[in-house]
Formats: C-alpha cells, structure tokens, sequence
C-alpha cells in the first residue's frame, strides 16, 4: 500500500459529536438526481432524500448546515490539472484500483471541469471551508464510497450495484441490498451509524419492490450519500481511521484530494475467476443477504434469556445483546495464519455472531445463571475466564462464557431453533472493570512509558473488586435472613384498577417473611396477572392464598435457590387457578414453561 501522496488524517477533533455531518452523492448535473443524507452527531441518519438543482440541494441543507457541519461530497471539488489524473486520483487507484474501486480523472479538459466544479461551487455557496485539514466548525471534504466500502466492510470487489451493461435487474438488487445490509450493520461498529427508522425502510422497500432498473437510481443514489455522511462522521470522530489521499509536494491539498477510510493492511482483493467461490466473500455475502433476520434472532436471543430469568425469579440488572455487525463479521472471515484462512467454514465456525451478556448484582448469581440456561440449551463450550486468570496466579478478566445451541419450543422464539449463542455472565463490578478495560487498552492509546505502570494498576483494580464482589454476596446472603424490599413505582392513579404494586410489595414481604428479592418492576407485572384474575382487593388476594400455606410450594418446586416474593406468589396463583392461570393473557409469553411447572406441581 503507497504511501505517495497521503496525509494521516483529516485534522479535526477526536470524538467531534456536536457537529451535523452531510453526505451528498453530487451528480455532475442537474438532470441526474443527487442524494444527500444528514446525519446528527451521534450518527443516526435524521434526513435522506434525492433532489436536482443546486437551489434544491441548499434548500434540502439549510437547516442543517446552518450551525457547526461537516459536508462530505461525493464529486471532484478542486481540479486544476490539464490532462489525465490528478495526483490525489492516481495515489487512490495504486491502493483501490485492483479491488476495482479506481477514481475516474478529472481534469480540465473536461467540460465539466472547464470552469470549476459544481462541488466547489456548492460548498462555496454553502460557505464551507473546502481545506481537509481545516479546524473550522463549517467545511466540506470530498470522498468516494467505492473505496470507502472496500476498506469498511473488507470488500474484496466492490459491490456490482451500478447499471452496467450485462448487468441483470436481479443481480443489481441483489448488490444494493448487500450494500443496505452493510450498512445497517455499522449500528455496532465502534463509530456507530444508525440508519433504522421509516425513511430507511421506504428505501429498502422501494429496492425490493423494483421491477426496472431505473427505479434503484434514484434509491442508489442516497444509499451513497449515506456512505458519504459516514466517511464524513469518521473523518470527524475517529480521523486516525481515515486517509487523505493528495499531493504533499507544495500546493498540497490545494491540487485536489480524496479521504477515505483506510485500506487495512495487508487486504487483498479476491481473484477475479473465483470470485464466487472464495470462502470468505461467499461467507459474507450470505450474512449480509441473512443480516435483518439475524437482527431479529439477537432480540429473541435476548427475550428467551430475560425469559428463563424470570421465570426462575432471578434478581439481576440487566440483559443486553448484540448480533454481530456485517463489516465485524468480514473482518473476521478474512483473518489469516500462515498465509491461510482463519475460518475455513466462517458462517458455521465464527459462532459469536449472536451475543447476550448477563450482568448479576453477586458472584453467586453467575454460576445460578449459568445452571439455568444449561437447562434449557445444549452448551457446546463453558468457560470460567476468571478461574483461568486466577489458575494462572493473576488477577484480570472475569467473565463466564457459555456457546449455547438453542432448541426453542416457545412461540415467538422461532428464529433461534439451531442456532448457536454466545452468553457473558459477569457482575457488575466485573463488568464495569472489563468496560473500562477495554476502552483504555484496546479503545485507547497508552504511551510506552505508561504501559507497565497501568498494568499494575489494572491488575490491582482486578484484586479489589474481586474482593469487593465475595463482600457483596456475604450481605446478600445476610439480607436474604431479613430480607429488604424493593419499592417498585405506584399505581398509575386512583383509576388503576390493579392492586398498587408498593402496597402489593408490603403485603408480600408479611405474606412471605422468607422469601429473597424481586425485580421491582415484577410487582406490578403480577398485579396485572391478578386483575386478570378478577382479584382486586388485599381480602380477596388473603383469601386466595390461604389454603396454599399447608402445600409446602417450595418443597414441591424444589428450587436450588431462594424464590423471591413474586415467584412465590407466581407458584401459589398457579397452583389455585391451575390450567385458568397458564392461559391468561399476561402469561402468553410463558405457557410452556408455566405448564411444566403446573405438572411438576400435580406430580408432587
């Protein structure tokens, strides 16, 4: 990869969020559409349209290039060669050209060019600074998504999106949806792009339902223009990931330049002849193309954890999730040792495409958690990576992963029926050391120097919040004895008909003197059940559970773990109302389980 002609970054501000950053994919006249994408700082995609005349494209900025913007065109802005390629263009094709992703020349020969450009010309009229290296709050820079999404998504061709002859209807759909899944992927990336929401399923919705060609222009034009906004959004929030292509003879930048995110090292781009058949690009074509249901399997993932938690009424802070982006996913594919591939098989090998973390409040917690999702998968790999940290003499990461093949009975978890999930259980004070962690030592920069001082540091950290987490399960467990209630939030006024969730906490911390915490917001979840149920007063509830105070519930359960008030009260109301309980609406989400438990009830 050159060097010739290259700056190391557009100088902006690291972390630069306040500003809009625009993408426009400028056509080099009025009689073609230009897409114009905005994006506010924190990346999510707040406009997107096609429009035609420059008096269009200012009216469809105004509001957002007002106030502090970085605009990032898709268009030659200074071309001052008479002849052949500028120097920024042949810099950018030594590095791009071979993955197919070359610049066109531009030169002033060319009567479009003869007189200026329409880019400069538009950043002129917008008043913005059109130097890349400028620190002012309003500029443009000129960018290409061709290249941009080789070295995004390790591209080892450019996507065939473009109408060219030989090219199908089908084959260009195909190629434009890949690029959408692509993009809709960067939603994890490290610099996030969020496209999600009506405007961006309008353009997806008009690329499926294309039945000619000419109606994916107008689609494939603001698809670039997003590509632009996020070239720009990295310019601006990460500018060591980007590369200014241009000449730094004298004149420099003043004779043209391109930026681009930067090629990785040592990517090369796929053979010509085997293009379909290598490894790697098929791989991720297929999870691009099975990306939206991925997505989807990520929040069933998410929902049937929540569900088994619950359901065992465990006590924990939070489940999050993530389906491993597209560009993370390629770059993973394409990962070498020894001049092969990493990944023979990457769509069955790479098995942390769908992600789940538990985060516990205590450490005994973790290994409750561990146990419960065992019953109900098939755990292909577990692994304690605080105990191998502390079998090595150290003190560091501590975290439990569990590689999970999912067999769901449950409606509504369809899409996770074979698929594999990879679970970190960890607690809080864990969680909070590894964030951290990761931000400084893999996120951030350490100069040398610092290196051995912040390791012991790190290291002592490690050491005391270990500590810490040991003290935190003694005080649960001495609070479990006499246990403290949280206070869930109140009725929503004097027309609820539901039982208030507070009282509804006061009255099961009497009924139930023994029992271990609940999740505050399950009080009112069960007050709902309750209403179903036609009980709407304390009398009415004293009375259902009377009688259960002779069935030793918890015995007949015979739980590994101290119930918290709402389970017990879960379990009573089950095993009052039986078969009427299972089927209430509020218990949709859970039949299956609430009927293994109605028959461990009856069997008992």
């Amino acid at each position: 990869m050159t060097d010739l002609a290259r700056s190391p970054q557009v100088a902006a501000p690291a972390q630069d969020t306040g500003r809009a950053v625009v993408g426009v994919d400028l056509a080099w006249g009025e009689r073609q559409p230009t897409g114009i994408a905005v994006l506010d700082g924190g990346g999510r995609l707040v406009h997107v349209a096609a429009v035609r005349t420059d008096d269009e494209i200012d009216s469809a900025l105004a509001a957002y290039v007002a106030g502090p913007c970085l605009v990032a065109i898709d268009a030659p802005l200074i071309v001052r060669n008479a002849t052949g390629n500028r120097r920024a263009e042949a810099a950018l094709n030594r590095d791009f050209a071979r993955f197919d992703a070359g610049a066109h020349p531009s030169n002033t020969a060319k009567p479009e060019f003869r007189e200026g450009t329409r880019g400069q010309r538009l950043a002129a009229r917008l008043g913005l600074d059109v130097n890349p290296r400028s620190g002012r709050p309003r500029r443009a820079i000129e960018v290409y998504p061709h290249p941009a999404t080789v070295a995004l998504f390790r591209l080892g061709r450019t996507l065939k999106y473009k109408n060219k002859p030989g090219r199908t209807l089908a084959s260009l759909r195909t190629e434009l949806l890949a690029l959408m899944n692509l993009l809709e992927g960067l939603a994890e990336a490290d610099v996030p792009l969020h496209v999600a929401g009506p405007a961006w399923a309008a353009l997806r919705g008009r690329v499926e339902d294309a039945g000619r060609k000419v109606e994916l222009r107008a689609v494939e034009d603001q698809v670039d223009a997003v590509v632009c906004a996020y070239v720009g959004l990295l310019a601006a929030r990460a500018p060591e990931r980007v590369t200014v292509y241009g000449d730094e003879e004298p004149g420099g930048w003043q004779d043209g330049y391109i930026v681009t995110p930067t090629l990785p090292e040592g990517h090369t781009p796929t053979p010509r002849e085997r293009r379909a058949a290598g490894p790697a690009r098929s791989a991720v074509d297929a999870y691009a193309a099975a990306y939206p249901e991925l997505v989807e399997a990520g929040r069933q993932a998410i929902g049937l954890v929540e569900a088994v938690l619950d359901e065992a009424g465990v006590n924990y802070l939070t489940v999050t999730g993530r389906t491993k982006s597209v560009a993370s996913f390629a770059e993973k594919a394409s990962r070498t040792r020894g001049g092969r591939l990493l990944y023979e098989d990457p769509l069955r090998q790479i098995t942390d495409q769908l992600g789940v973390r538990v985060v516990t409040y205590v450490l005994s917690d973790v290994d409750l958690v561990a146990e419960l999702l065992a019953d109900q998968a098939v755990v292909m790999d577990d692994r304690d990576m605080g105990q191998e940290t502390a079998d090595e003499g150290r003190f560091g990461y501590a975290s439990r992963h569990l590689l999970l093949q999912v067999a769901p009975t449950e409606p509504g978890y369809e899409l996770l029926r074979g698929r594999v999930v990879q679970v970190q259980i960890r607690t809080v004070l864990q969680h909070a050391w590894a964030e951290f962690e990761h931000a400084i030592r893999y996120k951030g920069t350490i100069p040398a120097e610092h290196a051995s001082d912040l390791d012991r540091r790190f290291t002592l950290a490690a050491g005391l919040l270990e500590l810490a987490d040991r003290e935190f399960t003694t005080i649960r467990d001495r609070l479990g004895e006499t246990p403290t209630q949280p206070v869930p939030e109140a009725a929503d006024g004097p027309d609820d008909p539901r039982l208030d969730p507070r009282e509804l906490a006061a009255f099961l911390a009497g009924q139930y003197a023994d029992a271990g915490w609940s999740r505050a917001d399950h009080y009112a979840w069960i007050s709902g059940l309750l209403l179903e149920l036609g009980v709407t007063s304390f009398a009415e509830l004293a009375e259902v559970l009377r009688p259960t105070r002779a069935w030793n519930l918890n015995e007949r359960m015979g739980y590994r773990y101290p119930p918290g008030a709402v389970r017990r009260l879960d379990d009573a109301l089950l095993a009052v109302f039986g078969q009427r309980y299972v089927e209430l609406h509020g218990n949709a989400h859970r039949t299956g389980l609430l009927r293994q438990r109605l028959e461990r009830l009856r069997a008992s």
